[in-house]
């Protein structure tokens, strides 16, 4: 019988969920430059036709006549009310047997509660007539990376945080994680990026490359989380199935003077492409090329996200993939 769970990112996939800034009053001055980078991430992922099919989505009619005029033949458009882009932790999760689970929200521990961002999961599931099974707790799609074998990466810091599921233990999580994503074993990291408003979302911290094989940040000059990435790996260490490799961090990154988590782990792995932040760091060329030897079948692309960053995230954390 075929072991149902989410595929590793690195699988082929059917499509991809891009979040398209939508509100002004979040966005501000940051709202058309953002919306740049976002259609340049799609451009990327589409890679003339040789990636996937990229599904751009907006909250309203001016967003979604935005991003069909600045993405006209690299992406289709829907509309569907959401509170913000990051459909990686508000989109449901695609299981390798085509259904799909939808997962609880609430703002990230109650930071950002925002109308559409409790639904948008099972609204964008039915439009692509994807069953998604409604998981009664509360789980982000940022805050863990699979390999697709069962292996999954959280972190303490995120899932067992009293803001999410106050009644339930890490062995409860552990049991959740298995029931419903069909993971079976779990590597448990510390702490996450300094600043990161998720409390510590893995995929800024930790991503598999490969089957067992766990990428973790190399700590630059000045990095305001050297201790970290130190931690870690010294905790990813404790798996001795797991083999660790490094990508370079891009160290202290500043935005109106303060620490921001920048990371270039935020990537995303597409058919064709992988598409890697840039924040204008020493490291930025030496992390694409790092990421690039990771995957010698893919083009690795570096693009800016310094717009998209002032919302809290990344490449990653605005998308959600559809796995064949």
């Amino acid at each position: 019988m075929k072991h149902v769970v989410q595929p590793a990112e690195w699988a082929r996939h059917k499509a991809v969920w891009i979040g398209f800034p939508s509100h002004p009053d979040l966005w501000v001055e940051d709202l058309a430059p953002a919306r740049e980078e976002v259609v340049a991430f799609a451009r990327a992922v589409h890679a003339d036709g040789r990636g996937e099919r990229v599904i751009l989505v907006a909250a309203d009619e001016e967003a979604g006549s935005a991003a069909r005029t600045m993405a006209k033949g690299i992406a289709d458009v829907v509309i569907e009310p959401f509170g913000d882009i990051w459909l990686r932790d508000t989109a449901a999760i695609v299981l390798n047997d085509g259904t799909a689970r939808d997962f609880r929200f609430n703002g990230w521990g109650g930071k950002y509660d925002l109308p559409g961002d409790d639904d948008i999961g099972q609204r964008l599931a039915a439009r692509r007539h994807i069953h998604a099974e409604s998981c009664d707790w509360i789980l982000e799609g940022g805050a863990i990376d699979g390999d697709g074998t069962g292996r999954v990466a959280t972190t303490e810091q995120c899932l067992l945080n009293h803001n999410r599921n106050p009644g339930l233990s890490k062995t409860d999580i552990e049991a959740r994680l298995l029931s419903d994503l069909g993971f079976t074993s779990v590597i448990w990291l510390g702490e996450g990026l300094m600043h990161d408003h998720t409390d510590g979302h893995v995929d800024n911290l930790a991503r598999f490359v490969g089957p067992g094989k766990l990428a973790i940040p190399q700590a630059a000059e000045n990095d305001p989380n050297w201790l970290v990435y130190q931690h870690a790996a010294r905790d990813a260490a404790l798996h001795d199935d797991l083999e660790i490799v490094t990508i370079p961090s891009p160290g202290r990154v500043l935005r109106d003077e303060e620490i921001v988590p920048a990371s270039y782990m935020n990537f995303y792995i597409g058919n064709a492409t992988v598409v890697v932040p840039q924040y204008g760091a020493p490291n930025d060329a030496a992390a694409v090329a790092a990421i690039q030897a990771l995957f010698p079948d893919r083009q690795a692309i570096g693009l800016h996200a310094d717009h998209i960053l002032t919302g809290g995230g990344s490449f990653h954390c605005i998308s959600q993939q559809i796995p064949e």
